[in-house]
């Protein structure tokens, strides 16, 4: 019988949670609607505070349960629109939304909030959440937890494909056409952060539409090769990383003296997001056919071309093309690791995560 789960990701763009309803059966999968709940300007720039600067554990705590709230009034609203009720799904997979994530060191750790125990109550649903922290206390890094799923719905016995989500951090998946061989990933480095945080910066505009500022600009070569200097580019997989290590204050400390125009400086975070994401693929050693690109970066036009321009032989593709909508891909992800977790099911890929084994990821919070 088919069950109908709700995925809901607040990725490290931060501009929206992301509600998707899937319908999984036997090894498929079905996206049957989708929501894009707007976070208002206010929390979002309490979220972008908390995930770079000192928090103050009373506002963190409080944070927690704003966001917990906002997860399920996107849900509520994702049911409404589509015409079901609580008692049509199955669950929901929170990802909830990450304000740390420092997976290195002696003490490793990630922070994601919006309180399941809130989502569990207002949508009268089960809630699994709490996705990211069992990888981690396994030695992964909790990061990225999305190639199993890429796996599920793009791997092909035919091709060798590469999945590329362009969110606020990209990310890899590569993807063997042979089933016995490992699939691996890990984060690149910034995707749209630092574009996003520097139109908005400059222009008081959430993002690049196109990538037509960008477009406008020159890249400052001596600039970009200053950004790619940091270790992050050059560290060894797995690795993962996030908006609270690559943001606007990452910018200033590693360029001070950036004597460039605010538009050159867009063409040039756009660069580094293209030739990072490029170095990394070559670093794998792994040959694609085709590179399938998801999120929302998917959208824009001139960082596209530009990942085309370095692609070589291998053919540049939006997931749309393959069924399932950019923006949608991660949501959708989360609604699939629920039923992963529900099912007594592992939903880490140690050969992405680094983790020593695999594990059943997240808490469930019944209805």
């Amino acid at each position: 019988m088919p069950e109908r789960y709700i995925g809901l990701m607040s990725g490290t763009s931060m501009d929206a949670v992301d509600a998707v309803l899937l319908e999984l059966e036997s090894g498929s999968s079905r996206l049957l609607a989708h929501h894009s709940h707007p976070i208002p300007a206010e929390l979002r720039q309490e979220l972008d505070s908390l995930s770079r600067g000192p928090a103050d554990l009373e506002h963190v705590a409080r944070m927690d349960v704003r966001i917990g709230r906002l997860f399920a009034e996107a849900a509520n609203t994702l049911l409404r629109d589509a015409q079901l009720s609580a008692r049509d799904i199955r669950a929901i997979g929170s990802h909830g939304q990450t304000i740390r994530h420092q997976p290195g060191g002696s003490d490793p750790f990630t922070i994601q909030i919006g309180d399941p125990n809130l989502i569990a109550e207002k949508t009268g649903i089960t809630t699994v959440a709490d996705l990211r922290r069992r990888d981690i206390a396994a030695g992964g890094q909790g990061a990225p937890l999305v190639p199993a799923f890429h796996a599920h719905i793009f791997r092909d016995p035919q091709e060798a494909r590469i999945i590329l989500n362009i969110g606020g951090i990209a990310n890899i998946t590569t993807m063997p056409s042979d089933p016995a061989q490992a699939i691996t990933g890990f984060d690149t480095g910034p995707a749209n952060t630092l574009m996003d945080q520097w139109i908005h910066r400059c222009k008081a505009e959430p993002f690049d539409r196109d990538g037509t500022w960008a477009a406008s600009g020159q890249v400052q070569q001596a600039l970009l090769q200053t950004l790619l200097s940091d270790p992050y580019f050059s560290q060894a997989a797995p690795k993962s990383t996030g908006t609270d290590y690559f943001n606007l204050d990452w910018l200033k400390r590693i360029a001070p003296e950036q004597g460039c125009s605010e538009a050159d400086m867009q063409a040039t975070l756009a660069e580094l997001t293209a030739v990072s994401i490029h170095a990394a693929i070559q670093q794998t050693g792994f040959v694609a056919h085709r590179i399938i690109v998801c999120g929302g970066g998917a959208y824009n036009r001139y960082l596209m071309g530009r990942l085309r321009a370095l692609a070589g032989s291998a053919t540049v593709s939006s997931s749309a093309e393959f069924g399932l909508p950019p923006e949608w891909v991660e949501g959708a992800a989360f609604a699939w690791l629920a039923q992963r977790t529900l099912s007594g099911l592992p939903g880490n890929l140690p050969s992405v995560t680094g983790a020593s084994h695999p594990v059943i990821l997240g808490g469930i919070y019944p209805a």
